[in-house]
C-alpha cells in the first residue's frame, strides 16, 4: 500500500514504478474481485514494480467527490504517464493490460 495522498505517487514514480489506486465499496463482492485481480495481475507482470492504494469510499465519502469517482470499482493509474482509469471488476485480463498499457494490442490492418 502507499500513503494516501499523491505523495507516494510521486516518490513512486521517480522509481520509475508503478502506481495505482483502487477505489472500492466496503467488501463487496465486486470490490473483492478488483481487489485479487489487480494483486494478481501485479504479481504476475510487475513484480517488485508496482504500488496499490485502496481507496474504502465508505472509510473516505469525500473522495467521492474530490477523486471524480462515477463507479466502483474504479482503478486509476498514478503512473507512469499517461494517468489511465479503468471502471470495473478487472476482471479481463487481456483488457485489462491493454488498458494499462502493459501489453500491446493487435496490429491493425488496412484495407
Amino acid at each position: 500500500m502507499i500513503p494516501s495522498g499523491d505523495e507516494g505517487a510521486r516518490r513512486a514514480e521517480e522509481k520509475g514504478s508503478f502506481v495505482f489506486r483502487l477505489y472500492v465499496v466496503d467488501e463487496g463482492p465486486s470490490s473483492a474481485r478488483a481487489i485479487a485481480n489487480l494483486s494478481a495481475i501485479c504479481k504476475k507482470y510487475l513484480p517488485d514494480n508496482h504500488q496499490i492504494e485502496i481507496v474504502d469510499l465508505l472509510q473516505n465519502p469525500r473522495r467521492v467527490l474530490s477523486d471524480k469517482i462515477v463507479a466502483t470499482p474504479t482503478l486509476i493509474k498514478l503512473s507512469p504517464a499517461p494517468v489511465q482509469k479503468i471502471i470495473g471488476d478487472l476482471s479481463g485480463e487481456a483488457k485489462v493490460l491493454l488498458a494499462l498499457g502493459l501489453q500491446q494490442g493487435p496490429p491493425e490492418t488496412t484495407r
